[in-house]
């Protein structure tokens, strides 16, 4: 759903996954699908989804509990998602490579060039009971990794929001980066667990929401859906915590488009206009 990444990475990546299926013994014949900034890439080969990500080869190491291989351990089966069949790690030179193999998802992602709507997808009674299921179910595992960390929410939120962090912050299980490119049409199932753990309460369906901002029926779905959660001082901590990503992603450069609706939200449950964006130089 990203566009692709410039020579260099691009070379990389592709070596390293024509590597990766080598080593696992698959043949992979559909386009590459990139992930932010080329850190990752995705193939289709038959019934499986081949995906290899890179980091700095200091970082080698799966860490138990977390990332997919952590998710196919903890999360229960009933949290729709693709089953893992394999991974295989390596490093080389200066890099370290992840590769995992997955079932392929056979139903369409909701939006497949871009993490945020720009349409309105229509989606029947049935998908909307299933997320509010599958976070409900999600929220009671024991994550191994602190996905949203405090000592980043008390730097983003004076900087970004322009309003002091709290003391404390509630905190469930979560997916850890809702957003459309990441759900599938019906059968619902949720995509790239790579961030999942531990996340401020409300912050799964409240970054979901800063995406749907282009959408305003969707997102009034999305707030009546979680009510509950969202309408709650603790929920609204975790939605801030979104959009304070999301504004510091603008920041970088990202959602241009969507940042006077993320100012404007941001002011709404704060009664604060947060400070504008300044690109990072």
């Amino acid at each position: 759903m990203n566009s692709p990444p410039d020579e260099a990475t691009r070379s990389l990546m592709m070596a390293a996954h024509a590597h990766a299926a080598e080593a696992v013994g698959l043949t992979c014949t559909g386009p590459p699908v990139w992930g932010f900034a080329g850190f990752t890439l995705g193939r289709r080969s038959g019934p499986y989804w081949l995906r290899v990500s890179r980091s700095l080869a200091k970082n080698a190491g799966r860490k138990h509990g977390q990332g997919i291989v952590g998710a196919d351990l903890l999360v229960p089966r009933d949290v729709p998602r693709p089953a893992l069949r394999g991974s295989y790690d390596w490093v080389e030179d200066t890099h370290s490579f992840e590769a995992e193999v997955l079932d392929l998802v056979p139903h369409p992602v909701i939006s497949a060039q871009r993490p945020d709507l720009v349409r309105n997808p229509a989606l029947p009674e049935r998908w909307w009971e299933l997320l509010r299921r599958s976070l409900g179910l999600l929220a009671g595992v024991e994550g191994a990794r602190e996905t949203v960390r405090d000592e980043w929410i008390a730097r983003a939120f004076p900087q970004f929001l322009g309003i002091p962090a709290p003391p404390e912050v509630a905190r469930v299980t979560g997916h850890g980066d809702l957003h459309w490119g990441n759900l599938t049409e019906m059968p619902l199932t949720i995509l790239d667990w790579e961030r999942w753990g531990r996340v401020p309460l409300g912050y799964d369906p409240g970054l979901l929401h800063a995406y749907s901002l282009g959408v305003p029926l969707v997102a009034a779905r999305i707030r009546m859906q979680f009510a509950d959660v969202l309408d709650t001082p603790e929920g609204r901590t975790g939605e801030l915590a979104a959009l304070a990503e999301m504004l510091q992603a603008v920041a970088r450069g990202f959602y241009a488009s969507l940042a006077p609706l993320l100012l404007a939200r941001a002011e709404e449950l704060t009664g604060v206009r947060p400070p504008a964006p300044r690109l990072a130089g």
